[in-house]
């Protein structure tokens, strides 16, 4: 089993512990997203919300997703670009989220990493279309860009159809931004030309 880069392990390591203090100490009002019209909302909650998550299972299944994910991004990326990619999922995420609960007028707080976990996937995707990989579910080996479509799919009819209190579309969003960075760095349209 191949190490994990160090800012992966760093963000594993601070999610996990973040989930069990604020068991003890329930700070997560003040840094869970909250909607605009909520009167709860301050700036720092578009990053925030990203280091809370909602159970054990949240918690795990995130962690995967950054493990799986995230380390060969990492590795490929270096810690720096990594990290500043995986920031744009997670502030595009948020930005998504906040449009949606103020179109319908929800009150209820946001909190996970799983947006910039859905930029990571559309990027690992991107970089690596025809690498197999084995998803939790569906137990099925498909190709890296299969998965991504389907998860995409599945996200959208979801988050119309859903109701499931899970934020749908701010996994669209963190998609989303993460592949405009990436055209960004290609020097690709609507961009100009390649960045370093």
């Amino acid at each position: 089993m191949p190490t994990i880069p160090p800012a992966t392990k760093a963000l594993m390591l601070i999610c996990t512990a973040v989930y069990f203090l604020e068991q003890l100490v329930h700070f997560g009002g003040v840094f869970a997203l909250w909607p605009l019209a909520s009167g709860l909302f301050w700036p720092w909650q578009v990053v925030t919300y990203a280091f809370l998550h909602a159970s054990v299972m949240h918690l795990f299944f995130n962690m995967l997703g950054l493990w799986m994910f995230g380390s060969e991004l990492e590795r490929v990326w270096g810690s720096r670009r990594y990290l500043a990619f995986l920031l744009a999922g997670v502030l595009a995420a948020a930005a998504a989220q906040l449009a949606v609960t103020a179109l319908l007028g929800s009150n209820v707080p946001t909190v996970g990493a799983s947006g910039g976990l859905y930029a990571l996937l559309l990027a690992f995707g991107m970089l690596f279309p025809n690498q197999v990989i084995m998803p939790l579910f569906p137990p099925i080996p498909m190709k890296a860009r299969t998965f991504v479509v389907f998860f995409g799919a599945l996200e959208l009819v979801l988050g119309i159809y859903g109701g499931s209190g899970v934020a749908h579309f701010a996994h669209l969003g963190g998609m989303v931004g993460g592949y405009l960075v990436i055209r960004y760095w290609r020097g690709q349209p609507p961009f100009g030309r390649r960045r370093r």
